[in-house]
């Protein structure tokens, strides 16, 4: 299953360096310029999840394998973006592609670093860019609903369907509002995604901020955290450059001993990759053996059969049922033997919904 995140935001904030941390790679040029990503980076990133250190170790586990998240790096926009300034045209081209947007905002100063609006203002700099995503989606929407209009006229029934979704969304995109906003019943859901509007995706602020600020923020992040939760959004607090020296140390404790030093528990990165999974509905179970424990993930509300179905098809096609345990039961017993002794392994069907943290063992004919 590939699920990613685009990394999006004016030039010159930080995206490129968020995106080298993340990856711990030197593959995005961060240079103090606009445009000096055109095409988009993709790096995988393990998803953190202290479950499955805790499974590994009570199982014997030989090898853990945590489950992943794809960031993809997207060049800065500018104001014009959506009518091709600045190579607008593919950089929104790009940003339809991906499951959900973290859009970086700068929150700190620096004099040696050009700002492409001049002052330092993130909420300014986020009402910049969603303007020009809703008007590319405008754009899109309104070349396009001429033509399913006719269709729907004429008892198209894909049509009717299609236009009972775009015009309350075409509404709210001429009010200067994004798509996301839009109350739609479930059904509809499926229709809106396949629009491919930007502002259709879910968002997370990162608020990048200097150092001294890494754990508390910073007034230029307290306003942010404000618009984002006027939004319906939430944002996350990080600092690039301290992101950018942890990537480059050698071990975890080396990594753990420098956070320390700066009063930090964990880095801004796992809360972004966290902010980031969340935002796409998606939840975590396990498989758990000697060999391995690995995490895997799935979208919120999956059955257990398509949970099979994410190891590997066959499973999903032969499944028969999912020997489940729940995490707190496999912890609580201390091992899968316990737990069946203490009669806490359950045998779930093809109709159980998969909640996050089982732990299954399929059973399936070939």
């Amino acid at each position: 299953m590939g699920f990613n995140c685009g990394i999006v935001g004016l030039p010159n904030v930080g995206k490129s360096t968020l995106f080298n941390a993340l990856t711990e790679t030197a593959a995005a040029e961060a240079a103090n310029y606009p445009f000096c990503t055109i095409e988009p980076n993709v790096g995988r990133v393990a998803v953190p999840d202290p479950r499955l250190e805790v499974l590994a170790k009570l199982a014997g586990s030989a090898k853990l394998i945590p489950t992943q998240l794809e960031f993809v790096d997207i060049a800065g926009l500018v104001r014009g973006a959506s009518r091709g300034e600045g190579l607008g045209n593919k950089f929104l081209a790009h940003i339809r592609e991906v499951d959900a947007i973290a859009h970086v905002l700068r929150c700190f100063e620096d004099g040696n670093i050009t700002h492409v609006e001049g002052t330092i203002d993130p909420v300014r700099d986020a009402e910049t860019v969603e303007t020009e995503l809703m008007l590319a989606d405008l754009d899109s929407l309104e070349r396009r609903i001429t033509g399913v209009q006719k269709k729907a006229k004429g008892g198209d029934a894909e049509s009717k369907a299609q236009l009972a979704v775009m015009e309350p969304v075409l509404e709210a995109l001429r009010e200067g509002k994004s798509a996301r906003t839009v109350e739609l019943p479930v059904e509809q859901h499926k229709i809106l995604h396949t629009m491919g509007l930007i502002t259709s995706k879910p968002v997370v602020y990162v608020c990048n901020v200097e150092e001294s600020s890494a754990g508390t923020g910073n007034a230029f992040s307290a306003k942010v955290a404000e618009f984002a939760k006027a939004q319906g959004n939430t944002s996350v607090v990080i600092s690039a450059a301290i992101e950018a020296e942890v990537s480059q140390l050698g071990d975890d404790a080396e990594k753990k001993e420098f956070l320390e030093s700066l009063g930090l528990e964990e880095t801004g990165l796992a809360r972004v990759i966290r902010a980031g999974y969340g935002l796409l509905g998606l939840l975590t179970f396990f498989t758990v053996g000697p060999k391995e424990a690995h995490a895997w993930t799935v979208e919120r509300g999956s059955k257990a059969p398509q949970a099979a179905g994410v190891i590997h098809s066959d499973f999903e096609k032969g499944f028969i049922r999912a020997e489940t345990i729940a995490y707190a039961d496999y912890v609580a017993a201390g091992s899968e033997t316990a737990v069946k002794e203490a009669g806490k392994m359950r045998l779930e069907g093809s109709d159980y919904l998969v909640q996050d943290g089982d732990i299954f063992h399929f059973r399936f004919k070939a």
